[in-house]
């Protein structure tokens, strides 16, 4: 890990609504994976990992109106309660559009105990649901929302590459 890599950001390019609504398509694709066994144990949620994400560099762009609708899809797509998703991303995009200057601030590893109690308190939200209507809560799911931080700095150093400007073979 680089820290360069985070402290400059202002070589980054802007992020096109294109690229931040295939980024959330690819995220989405990602949650669905045919999991099984420990695996479903340990399956992160990589749409709030890039909702977070986006919310967290930027949050004029993506916030929780756009997590809402992501959040709706999800529930439809999962077949799920219909707003269980979309209150937990709402959540957890209130918190990263807040936060967003003080995460900014930490180099990726410090950013990942940033980011964990906000994607734990989401987490929270998706089970208190949960509970409310089937009246047990898996306590397994949570293994999920560490890895989910784990896999913080791998997707962070993914999404700033993309967004990094390419140099032009034809130049000296």
């Amino acid at each position: 890990m680089s820290d360069a890599l985070v402290k400059d950001q202002e070589f980054l390019l802007p992020a096109s609504g294109l690229f931040i609504a295939f980024s959330l398509a690819a995220a989405v694709m990602f949650n669905w994976l045919p999991w099984s066994g420990w695996g479903l144990i340990l399956k992160p949620d990589f749409v709030a990992l890039v909702l977070l994400y986006w919310c967290t560099h930027k949050p004029y762009r993506v916030g929780i109106g756009i997590a809402w609708m992501v959040g709706i899809f999800a529930d439809v797509a999962d077949a799920s309660l219909f707003g269980q998703h979309a209150l937990a991303y709402a959540v957890l995009a209130f918190g990263g559009t807040v936060l967003h200057r003080r995460i900014q601030m930490f180099d990726l590893r410090q950013q990942t105990m940033q980011i964990f109690p906000l994607l734990l308190i989401s987490y929270i939200v998706y089970a208190i649901v949960h509970w409310q209507v089937s009246h047990f809560v898996v306590w397994e799911y949570f293994i999920g929302c560490v890895v989910s931080a784990a896999l913080w700095i791998p997707m962070t150093i993914l999404l700033q590459n993309l967004r990094r400007p390419r140099s032009d073979p034809n130049e000296l």
